[in-house]
């Protein structure tokens, strides 16, 4: 067995492209009895009708309900005798799956995965059961002030024919509607190995693992799905601004953002970095230390960017005593105009820099850990090496260009605001 590197890299990560169009990645770590899977296929939300909203939800759901040759108790129960797990989730661009096993058990694990992918049995009775799990889950988002609050975001920060601009509260209304042809079609349609992503890790040699890969995905056959681009989500050009009253609610939610960029635009890493200064380092970065401790105008205050496959947005969150809603909301603003405005300090980038350099290491203390960055890497297209010139392409980053990417996406005269909470207007 080669000697490994601390970083998964091209010399310990075996890949290959199966000729279904299927993409496996095996890496070997003998340390431990199990191995883990991870993964994702080309179907999601993007795949949907608007009148069939939450249909590619509730399809991946259902796939671990029963197959054509194993019913539900029989593929639960075969997982739980041997100690493994195996889930399937859907997405927004894509549907990702996990499980886990020792690693004599790989063989199962993938055998029962490719059965429910290739051949789901959507059961009647399971299905309308996922159903009204997912219809008490949406009636309890409806009052969430968080979730509301993202809703009307969404529809603010995105023209209304971006998939990006949905949210669930449609899935209300169209969840009981959806049939059991509805979820067959759609994964006939849409669930293909073209594209697949499956990464292997733990106690398997790369080469077995890919053999088993292969043995368990390889008579599986079906076009690539095939989607039209993602439309443009343009700059704002104005406030856009909505409230949403909940009633018996003591908090309002605050959701402040703009379009953001893409994990492949060239300056995602520079944004991420004025992210983590503005509002994730030590206590969520500037804007929890002023917002927040200094000026105690929130319960919690900070900035997330999403940097996904499309222009996620970028959002600053807050949860605000209703009275207090719009001097946080100068605030925060304040604090978005200084970052766009004004260069970082030496300081404050060096210290970011730190953090997301010293905590790689902790992301890839497990199997899952590992499995997941693998993933990430293909899915992204960073190629295999990513991680051993990480360090190296983050510490080049400059002030200037952080600066720049935070006035490319961020502007404190034009943005989606959403509140949601007791009496909003």
């Amino acid at each position: 067995m080669p000697a490994l590197t601390s970083f998964p890299n091209s010399a310990d990560i075996a890949r290959e492209v199966l000729p279904n169009g299927m993409i496996v990645l095996a890496r070997e770590n003998f340390t431990s009895k199990a191995v883990v899977i991870s993964g994702s296929f080309t179907a999601g939300s993007l795949d949907e009708a608007e009148p069939q909203q939450g249909l590619s939800g509730l399809m991946a759901a259902s796939l671990m309900r029963g197959t054509l040759s194993r019913d539900f108790d029989m593929l639960h129960e075969t997982l739980e005798s041997m100690g493994m797990s195996l889930g399937i989730g859907g997405g927004t661009h894509t549907s990702s799956f996990g499980g886990k096993s020792l690693a004599e058990d790989l063989p199962l694990l993938l055998e029962l995965l490719s059965d429910a992918l290739r051949n789901p049995a959507f059961p009647e009775a399971q299905v309308e059961r996922l159903r009204g799990e997912i219809l008490t889950g949406l009636k309890i988002r409806q009052q969430d002030t968080r979730a509301v609050a993202g809703e009307a975001f969404r529809a603010l920060c995105y023209p209304k024919d971006h998939p990006y601009s949905r949210g669930s509260a449609a899935e209300f209304e169209t969840i009981p509607t959806l049939t059991l042809d509805d979820l067959r079609e759609f994964h006939r349609a849409h669930v293909s190995p073209h594209g697949m992503i499956l990464v292997i890790v733990g106690a398997v040699a790369r080469e077995d693992a890919i053999r088993l890969a292969r043995e368990a995905f390889g008579d599986w056959t079906l076009p690539a799905n095939i989607r039209a681009p993602l439309p443009a989500a343009p700059a704002l050009d104005a406030p856009r601004r909505e409230s949403r009253a909940l009633s018996g609610k003591s908090q309002s939610d605050v959701i402040l953002g703009w379009p953001g960029p893409s994990r492949a635009a060239l300056d995602y890493h520079p944004a991420n970095l004025a992210n983590m200064v503005l509002g994730v380092f030590g206590m969520m970065g500037r804007l929890g230390k002023v917002v927040r401790e200094d000026q105690g105008l929130a319960y919690h205050c900070g900035s997330r960017i999403s940097g996904g496959h499309g222009p996620g947005p970028w959002q600053i969150t807050a949860g605000v005593n209703p009275a207090n809603v719009d001097t946080a909301l100068a605030s925060m603003l304040h604090e978005v105009e200084r970052i766009t405005d004004d260069l970082v300090s030496e300081n404050e980038l060096a210290d970011v820099k730190a953090n997301l350099i010293g905590r790689l290491p902790l992301n890839l203390e497990s199997n899952e850990g590992v499995a997941g960055t693998i993933q990430s890497i293909e899915t992204y297209g960073l190629g295999l090496d990513y991680l051993l010139g990480y360090a190296e392409m983050l510490n080049a980053i400059t002030r200037e260009q952080v600066q720049a990417a935070a006035h490319r996406y961020l502007n404190p005269r034009a943005y989606a605001l959403a509140i949601a909470g007791p009496g909003a207007a």
